[in-house]
């Protein structure tokens, strides 16, 4: 688990960080709307110094999906 990753979740979505995992999505998480996911997009990318596509950003479902993302841009969330 990546706690940078998870600390920008907690923040932006105002919810506990011990209730996020890799299963969170928007159903799960009430605050998960989609100007609140406009923000995540826009913190993680400055987070990690990364530019997302549109289709990545459409295709987020959970944040299972975010790490996969993250990694596929080069970030390594174990650092």
């Amino acid at each position: 688990m990546s706690q940078k990753l998870y600390s920008i979740i907690s923040s932006v979505l105002s919810t506990p960080i011990s209730e996020i995992n890799d299963d969170s999505s928007p159903e799960t998480i009430d605050s998960w709307d989609s100007f609140n996911g406009l923000i995540l997009v826009d913190e993680l990318e400055t987070a990690f110094n990364v530019k997302f596509t549109i289709a990545e950003i459409t295709n987020v479902k959970t944040v299972a999906d975010i790490k996969q993302h993250l990694k596929n841009h080069g970030v390594d969330l174990n650092a």
